[in-house]
């Protein structure tokens, strides 16, 4: 009996992680399922959208998966999933995107791997607000020390990179590559500009790359840039990327892009000591309660938990249901139709269904 601490979420969250639960269920694996909060509409009952006690939970459980949780734009609280990154160390960010037949893409074939430090880089929520004092005081400490001007009407974020945490990020993109045959892991930076913090990535990366190089695992590093254009253009050449925080979150959900889209993209947040599974895509609260989103990025991440707590076998039969759902077209939601007003289009509980009807025979 596996014990797993499950977060809805927020939005159409529910209604995915209701999807996912029972196709879990489906698979005969034995789960007690720990529900927890967290989201913009438990604010008003905790004074927070995570409350304490969900963390600890997952502090408990070790183990956790979660519906999308809305973030606001521009105002409000911070991410979640930020904080619950920050908050249990989850330093490594996997998203695996990968190809299913019958998927809407220009991109057949496509099996990438994004793997996405966590924890620093812009999103340290290392930030000074336009107009306040402590604003002020870092733009003059800037200048003093610098001899750069920053106008006094700005808002700044601080972009800091660490050995530390760049050399874990890295040998966890070499350790997974190993443990899954992967063939190649691509750095990907923008050293030729930002030379002190991608600089320092880029060379972390180069080192660590040094100490696997019996691995047969090839290394190369790319710009950024660069590396979005390649991938638009021939991504058959890449394999695992490992990225700094920013890049990670934009090139993963570029690598979406290949494969069909963001209802297709699972993703785990990995430490030392606990997981947090989730899909890569937003809450899409305009869908709320209109049983219509795509469940799979859900439930392929529930193929990852499943991964992680060994029951491999069960991962694989999940995986091959969702597989073969998509393959045939006739019970997916909109988004994988040929036409998104296609009125033949499943809702999201009918497409569960059918994973489920899959994994039973």
């Amino acid at each position: 009996m596996h014990r797993v601490t499950y977060i809805p979420g927020d939005g159409t969250g529910p209604e995915v992680a209701e999807a996912m639960r029972r196709c879990v269920e489906a698979t005969g694996v034995a789960i007690e399922w720990e529900k927890a909060e967290a989201g913009a509409e438990v604010i008003e009952k905790y004074g927070t959208p995570l409350p304490e006690q969900t963390i600890e939970s997952i502090r408990r459980n070790k183990v956790a998966i979660k519906g999308p949780i809305t973030t606001p734009v521009g105002t409000g609280f911070r991410s979640v999933n930020v904080a619950l990154r920050q908050a249990l160390d989850l330093y490594a960010c996997l998203r695996p995107c990968k190809y299913y037949p019958g998927a809407r893409s220009h991109y057949p074939g496509v099996d990438l791997v994004i793997v996405r430090e966590n924890t620093e880089d812009l999103y340290a929520g290392i930030e000074f607000e336009c107009g306040q004092p402590e604003t002020a005081d870092f733009i003059e400490y800037v200048a003093q020390k610098t001899g750069k001007h920053i106008r006094p009407d700005s808002g700044i974020t601080v972009k800091p990179i660490s050995e530390y945490a760049t050399e874990r990020i890295v040998r966890f993109a070499f350790d997974y590559a190993i443990a899954h045959g992967r063939r190649k892991v691509t750095a990907v930076h923008k050293a030729n500009i930002q030379k002190y913090s991608d600089g320092l990535f880029l060379s972390v990366a180069r080192r660590v790359a040094e100490e696997y190089a019996d691995s047969g695992i090839e290394f190369e590093d790319r710009i950024v840039d660069n590396m979005c254009m390649q991938l638009v253009q021939k991504p058959e050449l890449y394999d695992v990327l490992v990225l700094p925080n920013m890049y990670g979150d934009i090139v993963s959900d570029l690598a979406c892009g290949l494969i069909g889209g963001l209802g297709l993209a699972p993703g785990a947040n990995l430490g030392d000591d606990c997981a947090v599974f989730e899909p890569t895509h937003g809450s899409a609260p305009k869908y709320k309660g209109l049983n219509k989103v795509n469940p799979c990025a859900t439930i392929l991440s529930a193929v990852l938990m499943l991964e992680h707590l060994g029951e491999v076998e069960a991962a694989r039969r999940l995986e091959q249901a969702v597989a073969d759902v998509i393959a045939e077209g006739r019970y997916v939601t909109y988004d994988l139709k040929p036409t998104p007003d296609d009125a033949t289009a499943a809702g999201t509980q009918e497409m569960a269904d059918a994973i489920i009807a899959r994994l039973k025979g």
